[in-house]
């Protein structure tokens, strides 16, 4: 059986969701926040020690403005009312992207980190602005700017992710078969699960059966076994 400690998430399928259930993208992006809840207590129970979650990308500045400031009013409200209860429960909540928000959220956001800095049941890694390719460059920079190697060792040291481990499993929903710009380097080596529900229709048995299926892979890395 293979171990799991860390899981990432393509969150897709919400605003898909929202139209074809309530005519209304925002509806779905509401309807998702529930699925978030209901993988938090599946992660928990199976003590997944990190679950990242791809909340908003530096592609997703694209969308509609209406639609970025409700996505954005939904998060700050999450956090108002769970926070407390995440930190009970010992959950960390790690913000990895580049902060580009209002002040509001950005000290929301800072608060929520302080908090639950010492919570070691699960690390709950929120994706937000966050890009690869732009994660990567920025990586890049630093390293020339410190004249260091360019090794991948030195590279590790200065991605977001740099005290987080690789994914070992990483689920898109949503029934679409790409990465979007999402963790490139550091799923090198995730098993990949592509699901065709969409987030808000995703619950603790379809969660529960891709962990299932995830640890009985046989894992070479390169090699032959």
């Amino acid at each position: 059986m293979n171990p799991l400690n860390h899981v990432a998430i393509i969150m897709d399928g919400n605003g898909r969701w929202g139209l074809k259930n309530k005519n209304s993208r925002n509806a779905g992006h509401k309807a998702g926040l529930k699925t978030i809840e209901k993988i938090i207590k599946v992660s928990l129970d199976n003590k997944i020690r990190h679950l990242t979650l791809y909340a908003f990308s530096t592609e997703n500045w694209k969308r509609p403005i209406k639609e970025i400031n409700y996505l954005f009013n939904l998060l700050e409200k999450f956090l108002y009312n769970k926070i407390d209860n995440l930190n009970r429960n010992k959950i960390k909540l790690k913000v990895i992207g580049f902060k580009k928000f209002s002040v509001k959220l950005n000290q929301l956001l800072l608060k929520s980190e302080k908090l639950t800095r010492n919570n070691k049941s699960l690390q709950i890694n929120l994706a937000l602005n966050y890009g690869s390719k732009l994660e990567l460059i920025n990586a890049f920079k630093i390293l020339k700017k410190k004249n260091k190697a360019f090794t991948e060792n030195n590279l590790k040291k200065f991605l977001l992710t740099k005290e987080i481990p690789d994914p070992e499993l990483l689920i898109r929903t949503g029934n679409t078969k790409r990465l979007s710009n999402f963790m490139l380097w550091q799923i090198a080596y995730t098993e990949i699960f592509f699901e065709k529900k969409l987030w808000p229709d995703f619950n603790e048995k379809d969660f529960l059966q891709i962990i299932n299926s995830y640890k009985k892979i046989k894992r070479n890395f390169g090699s032959v076994s």
